[in-house]
């Protein structure tokens, strides 16, 4: 059977595709293979991260350092390098973001230096400049969903949130919020 993500199965006049077994919402209108060009460069990154999701915790730890974003196969993918430091000690991220042109989404593939492996990739698109990613993962032994929306706040401004949900979507907890401020090209 076929997971239909509640938010994406919102609209059922789109074309619906398979992406690693999850039912997707292709756009017909719109090709977004370009849609990540805007943070191709070089960023001023703060990130706040819950210390602990999913336990009713509201302690926040914050990090500063850079994200560098480069164009890979002419912008049909992109390579995102973080590093950041703060008092709860230093995190290298990469994330491999990757355009599917069938289903015309992308797959955000995400992987930190301490495990060295990818994480269960985000599939999404960006809608009225606003990227909208989710995926279904175990997070200490229970299933939840995920939930990673960037916004372009300006040209040298932009927004990540990830946020999980236990209920299967119906509420959303927000954990992990970085600002990147653009400091070269």
């Amino acid at each position: 059977m076929t997971a239909i993500c509640p938010a994406i199965a919102k609209s059922q006049t789109d074309t619906i595709a398979k992406t690693n077994g999850v039912a997707i919402q292709v756009k017909d209108d719109h090709d977004g293979s370009h849609d990540f060009e805007f943070e191709i460069g070089t960023w001023k990154t703060h990130l706040k991260r819950l210390k602990s999701p999913l336990s009713g915790s509201t302690t926040w730890i914050e990090y500063d350092g850079t994200s560098t974003v480069r164009k890979v196969w002419d912008g049909k993918a992109n390579m995102v390098e973080l590093e950041v430091d703060g008092p709860a000690g230093h995190i290298e991220g990469l994330n491999l973001r990757l355009y599917n042109p069938g289903s015309r989404q992308w797959s955000l593939n995400f992987a930190n230096a301490r495990s060295g492996s990818l994480t269960q990739p985000t599939i999404g698109e960006f809608k009225n400049g606003r990227g909208e990613f989710y995926d279904q993962e175990s997070f200490n032994g229970r299933a939840i969903l995920v939930r990673f929306v960037i916004t372009e706040v300006s040209k040298d401004v932009c927004r990540f949130e990830q946020a999980f949900s236990g209920d299967g979507g119906k509420t959303w907890e927000l954990n992990w919020i970085a600002t990147d401020t653009r400091i070269g090209e």
